[in-house]
């Protein structure tokens, strides 16, 4: 055990934060997305047991956002809706990423049509999946720098 480490983060989750270079991304899934075919041999982590939004706030807990772009973080889009309609789920990470990040462009998510998310995804550094039952909790995390 590790002091003031979310118990989420696994030893090798942990290993492929640190691993990570600025502007990587890494996948946060839920327990639908298609992790191990889109990973394709990059890291497929498992988090069964939490949710994508408990998931989401230990590794940022860690990980610095990528303050160079204007949106670090994409979501999946609802198929067949239109762009701006967040379901909860999303809504909650919205919520966590203004808490966690303030109102600065950190905060804000971009949308990704479902293939285009799959797409995007096939270039993440790894994928967490989730135990995340409800459906598009599929982010995308760009890691960023520390300056101090």
């Amino acid at each position: 055990m590790l002091k003031n480490i979310n118990p989420l983060l696994s030893g090798e989750l942990l290993n492929v934060l640190r691993t990570m270079g600025h502007g990587d991304d890494i996948a946060l899934v839920d327990r639908n997305f298609p992790a191990t075919s889109i990973a394709n041999g990059k890291p497929v982590i498992r988090l069964d047991g939490s949710s994508v939004n408990d998931a989401a706030a230990a590794i940022l807990s860690v990980l610095p956002l990528d303050s160079f772009v204007s949106h670090p973080v994409k979501r999946m889009e609802v198929v067949g809706e239109d762009s701006s309609l967040m379901p909860e789920v999303q809504q909650e990470m919205a919520t966590l990423l203004k808490t966690l990040e303030g109102d600065n462009d950190s905060a804000k998510m971009e949308s990704l049509e479902r293939f285009a998310f799959y797409e995007a995804a096939k270039q993440a550094f790894a994928v967490v999946v989730t135990g995340e039952a409800r459906g598009y909790g599929c982010f995308l995390l760009k890691k960023g720098v520390i300056f101090s």
